[in-house]
């Protein structure tokens, strides 16, 4: 296994709106998240940062976190019920906590991740981790996102954004600026040529690729174009 340093989780190659749309979220979702929001006079903190920065740059670790907090929230769970489950695991993990493995892969992060959800009162069927018979069981919102990475030195390094709908698909902060690819030709380049009428054929003689990776790349566009949460 490659060891990837954690400084990888704090490359800024990311716009929020680049958040918004790969991550699949309403148009303004990742800034509340990352740098909080006013709202009838109140200011409400950042789900996934400590504070705000003011910077409109976004980290690989953050677009990874944003990832499965959105995953959370396509299964109705609030970010009010989320926040102090976060800021529990950051005490303990340091930044990027979602973006590990340890707190989902560890025995110690097993029973910290439980012992949180216990105390923060998420319900049992959207845990992080449901323990059963010994066995760490991911629930169905992590289950997803568990599926869609790769871990690498302990943290996600690289990330398939819209899983088995297009599985050829990955995000690598190394490669291609971070953006969606299919053997580091970006999905987004790959589509607006379909658009402009080069065949799938073509595209893939052009770029060295077979169909099936054209085709995921374009079924992964309109995926991003289509699907929001908030």
């Amino acid at each position: 296994m490659v060891d990837v340093p954690a400084s990888l989780l704090d490359r800024a190659i990311y716009s929020y709106a680049d958040v918004d749309r790969l991550v699949g979220l309403h148009t303004g979702t990742a800034r509340r998240w990352l740098d909080g929001y006013t709202r009838s006079g109140r200011f409400y903190d950042p789900v996934l940062r400590e504070e705000p920065t003011g910077h409109d740059v976004v980290t690989w670790g953050e677009m990874v976190e944003a990832r499965l907090l959105a995953e959370f929230r396509s299964k109705q769970v609030t970010v009010q019920k989320l926040r102090p489950a976060i800021v529990r695991l950051r005490e303990e993990f340091g930044a990027y906590p979602l973006a590990h493995a340890r707190p989902f892969l560890d025995v110690e992060g097993r029973e910290l991740v439980r012992a949180v959800q216990d105390e923060v009162g998420v319900d049992r069927s959207l845990q992080l981790v449901v323990v059963r018979n010994g066995q760490t069981m991911l629930a169905q919102a992590t289950q997803r996102f568990n599926d869609s990475v790769q871990y690498e030195g302990g943290v996600v390094a690289t990330l398939n954004p819209s899983g088995l709908a297009a599985p050829n698909v990955l995000m690598d902060p190394t490669r291609a600026f971070g953006q969606p690819a299919v053997r580091s030709v970006r999905t987004e380049a790959l589509a607006e040529a379909f658009r402009a009428g080069t065949s799938r054929e073509e595209l893939a003689d052009l770029y060295n690729l077979s169909a099936q990776q054209v085709d995921d790349a374009i079924r992964f566009e309109l995926i991003a174009s289509s699907e929001r949460v908030a």
